[in-house]
């Protein structure tokens, strides 16, 4: 499973779809800018809707390297043949301890 650092989703940020794997109240809370919402218990009803380009490139997080949402939620579209999915293992408290912004629903 491939992995992409802060700096290089930052860069990528507009040209890759952004999947937040907490969702509820964390999701609303806040969120990588134009993150959509998918858990792992979705996956499966929901991921067809919400990223129809099996080939577009995808990225998972969750909060930080000890939350193992971001890679459930990764293997589980990988079984479903989406080709291109990739884990921001640091997650979104790296991303705003780097002072990056956040959306808020």
């Amino acid at each position: 499973m491939n992995v992409i650092t802060r700096d290089e989703l930052k860069a990528a940020l507009g040209t890759v779809t952004v999947v937040d794997t907490l969702g509820g109240d964390y999701y609303a809370q806040q969120h990588l800018p134009g993150a959509i919402s998918l858990v792992e218990s979705e996956v499966a009803d929901r991921a067809a809707a919400l990223l129809p380009d099996k080939d577009a490139t995808i990225v998972t997080y969750c909060t930080n390297p000890s939350c193992s949402n971001s890679k459930a939620v990764a293997t589980r579209l990988g079984a479903l043949g989406y080709t291109d999915v990739r884990r921001y293992v640091e997650g979104i408290e790296d991303w705003v301890q780097a002072g990056l912004p956040v959306e808020s629903a």
